[in-house]
């Protein structure tokens, strides 16, 4: 009984502390056109942010490790970027095609991915995101390795120019958190709750009378469509959609990004991306030393910090309660 009650007390406390901290960051990010700090960084963090909270949805919380989801970023960049820039159609209705494209894509490769558990899994989907980026180096409409460049940004709604530095931040901003908001929610649902159980013990979520394959299947389209969401949001910042974005070396800095941050933890992806996109932008003086700083921080951390930097705090806070 005592154990109930304490769960029962802990739930609403985690709740309103991940509003706290949610309400903290939207303001936080909401003033940073004010001070200075340079705009497309923060964008470029962002979009990886909510790249990566997808990811940290499938594997943090599903228990599926995938090494293919930047084929659902590149998927997402390409059609958007074709949409405005060969069919001429508005912003809202790029972003539309390129998250349906990358959903579409969520439902084939989930079928054939999701029949397999652990290793296979993630060997699956790594080659059908190589065999997706194979595709797209020799499909005219990709341009090959040049990509597709020179992308309109346009208004969005016919209202808001995205041309204006400060608007775009601003929409990038509002689709990140959008985005994170439901993620949160899918987390705090019956939905979410059956994830976390087939991550903790399969067999045992199976002989309830949950059907595990299902809910993985949904958690795999929904992680891959917001995943395709981020990437139809880092056309407008980029301007560009490349080869780059649906290579298997960008689904490792996914992994990276989620586990430098927390895995498993809500806000772990939105720090993580924040330290590896500052180091790749404040540190590329340095030239290929970036990668080889990047697996140096990996290692420590991985060494130091196992729960990653958000995972140790929430640690050593439960801890010291």
């Amino acid at each position: 009984m005592t154990t109930i009650t304490e769960n029962a007390i802990s739930q609403p406390r985690r709740i309103n502390d991940a509003m706290i901290a949610f309400a903290l960051m939207t303001v936080l990010l909401a003033i940073v056109p004010f001070t200075g700090i340079y705009p497309f960084f923060v964008m470029q963090a962002l979009c990886f942010a909510l790249l990566a909270c997808a990811f940290n949805l499938l594997i943090g919380y599903g228990g599926l490790l995938s090494f293919g989801h930047a084929m659902f970023l590149g998927t997402a960049g390409y059609f958007t970027a074709h949409a405005l820039k060969v069919w001429g159609l508005s912003p809202e209705l790029g972003i539309i095609v390129g998250t349906v494209g990358a959903a579409a894509l969520a439902v084939l490769t989930g079928l054939i991915a999701i029949r397999r558990q652990g290793i296979y899994f993630a060997m699956i989907t790594l080659a059908l995101s190589q065999l997706l980026y194979f595709v797209y180096l020799q499909t005219p409409f990709t341009h090959g390795e040049d990509g597709i460049q020179g992308i309109p940004q346009g208004k969005l709604f016919g209202i808001f120019n995205l041309a204006n530095s400060t608007t775009l931040y601003y929409v990038i901003m509002v689709g990140f958190l959008l985005g994170f908001l439901l993620i949160y929610r899918a987390i705090n649902s019956p939905f979410g709750e059956v994830l976390k159980a087939i991550r903790e013990n399969e067999p045992r979520a199976i002989s309830l009378g949950y059907k595990t394959d299902q809910y993985k299947l949904l958690a795999y389209i929904l992680s891959g469509t917001l995943a395709g969401f981020a990437g139809s949001l880092k056309v407008f910042v980029a301007q560009n959609a490349s080869l780059t974005d649906g290579h298997w070396s960008m689904s490792g800095e996914i992994v990276l990004i989620t586990l430098v941050g927390g895995l498993g933890t809500l806000f772990g992806p939105v720090i993580g991306a924040f330290v590896i996109i500052a180091m790749q932008q404040y540190l590329a003086g340095f030239g290929q030393w970036v990668t080889v700083i990047q697996g140096v921080i990996f290692v420590v951390c991985v060494l130091t910090f196992r729960r990653g930097v958000i995972g140790e705090i929430a640690h050593y806070f439960k801890r010291s309660l």
